[in-house]
């Protein structure tokens, strides 16, 4: 990011959300791993999908799961009966990162906290894997990107596919010639997902800290809406279904096409149907283009829709089989080729005029493996989703809810991580009107 893109979010922080806390974290020498030696984890918010971390972390025999992390004691204390030994328990992951037992930390809480929480952990000399999205913002990832470098910590995002030996296998596929010339993917996020209607003004459950639910976001009344797993659809708090499922679809395509960031960015949809809470539009149409040397340039379209109103033309059979249509398309010069993650990796292709199959496979994953390997044996080249590759997926997700919300076309730099001349979209992108709340508050030099 350019100095003068530091000096508009520092300003804008300043007037937003007054000054800047540092915090300081007890630090550890750099551990040496043994051969018998156990990395300790700490998990960090343990509804839904932390519920799957504590499964995945639970099945590696060189991990022990030492600490778990909530705001909620009611789903903090059901989290530990499910855990093997005696792990300590924490509501402030401040307090856990000052655990210089502590190895590493797994971040599952809302998208509003990932960076911060990731940003803090690398402060504290902890490795860090972090869900999808790794940022609420584009400047708070190339934040996080800096404090990995900075620190020298192992950071891991959360977009599995990029360890599945079945996706490895058709992105070698794409790379290598088997499809011609891809010029064109297609990501499709069709899920079943019903209203969410609309929850009053409540009382704050008893055994959850919501301050520090809130965290970094606008400190606002309590409602249902606002809590467990809807906050995905709220801007303060969300990034709507292109961060929250999608961005698995958008790191395949992006990976497949071998292509970092976009040149030209635009996004149109709305909220159809449902008269509910939802910020975030259920369903949003989105063209990336990426410019290659020599004056060539290839494309990503990717469509979001909250409901599958029929078979979609044959798409549930196949790779897309299940209840949604979730994948990536690629076109290319010989032939096209449909990746898809439903209850496995799995990826079918066809050649040719007549559309004869091509190679498949389908598979499981080993991305926390992956992530505690690196952990043992420092080496942040081995990571299948370094944070590097997590930041610029992200800023997809990014920069396609600020062309939608503004309504109009973004040019990108990527260079400077910039929109070209237009300081509205700059401004969306380091967190725009919602700012920062003291102290939750990501740090201009990290």
């Amino acid at each position: 990011m350019s100095s003068e893109s530091e000096r508009t979010r520092r300003d804008f922080l300043k007037a937003g959300a007054g000054a800047l806390t540092t915090l300081t974290f007890i630090t550890r020498p750099e551990r040496v791993f043994g051969a018998n030696d156990r990395v300790r984890v700490g998990i960090c918010g343990l509804h839904g999908r932390g519920k799957d971390h504590v499964d995945a972390f639970g099945r590696l025999r060189n991990v022990e799961i030492a600490a778990l992390c909530d705001v909620d004691e009611s789903v903090l204390n059901r989290r530990r009966g499910e855990v093997a030994g005696r792990p300590r328990t924490f509501v402030d992951v401040r307090t856990l990162l000052d655990d210089p037992s502590i190895d590493a930390i797994s971040i599952a809480t809302p998208d509003h906290w990932h960076a911060l929480m990731a940003i803090w952990a690398c402060q504290a000399g902890k490795d860090v894997y972090v869900e999808k999205p790794c940022s609420h913002n584009l400047w708070e990832g190339r934040q996080l990107v800096r404090a990995a470098h900075k620190y020298k910590r192992i950071v891991q995002h959360g977009t599995q596919s990029r360890s599945a030996p079945a996706m490895i296998e058709a992105i070698r596929h794409l790379q290598s010639g088997t499809l011609g010339e891809i010029y064109l993917a297609r990501g499709l996020c069709f899920k079943h997902r019903d209203t969410i209607g609309r929850t009053p003004v409540e009382a704050v459950p008893n055994g959850v800290d919501y301050d520090l639910w809130t965290g970094p976001a606008p400190l606002k009344p309590f409602s249902r809406n606002r809590f467990h797993y809807n906050w995905h659809w709220l801007w303060d708090t969300g990034s709507g279904d292109l961060g929250n499922q999608g961005i698995h679809q958008a790191d395949v395509a992006r990976w497949g096409l071998g292509v970092t960031f976009p040149s030209r960015v635009s996004a149109t949809g709305g909220h159809f149907m449902f008269n509910d809470d939802q910020e975030t539009p259920n369903v949003l149409n989105c063209t990336f283009t990426f410019e290659e040397p020599g004056g060539r340039s290839k494309m990503m379209e990717f469509e979001v829709r909250h409901w599958l109103s029929n078979d979609e033309a044959g798409l549930r059979r196949g790779v897309f089989h299940g209840r949604n249509v979730i994948g990536t398309l690629f076109y290319g010069s010989k032939g096209y080729l449909a990746a898809g993650s439903e209850d496995a990796f799995r990826y079918e292709s066809w050649l040719g005029a007549k559309q004869a199959a091509g190679p498949h496979g389908k598979s499981g994953h080993d991305h926390f493996a992956n992530f505690v390997n690196c952990v043992r044996t420092r080496n942040a080249a081995d990571l299948r989703a370094p944070i590097e590759e997590g930041h610029v997926s992200c800023a997809l997700v990014h920069l396609a809810n600020v062309s939608y919300q503004l309504g109009r076309t973004l040019r990108f730099d990527p260079a400077t991580e910039r929109v070209i001349d237009d300081e509205e979209a700059n401004r969306l992108l380091a967190g725009g009107d919602r700012g920062y709340r003291a102290p939750f508050v990501i740090p201009d030099n990290v």
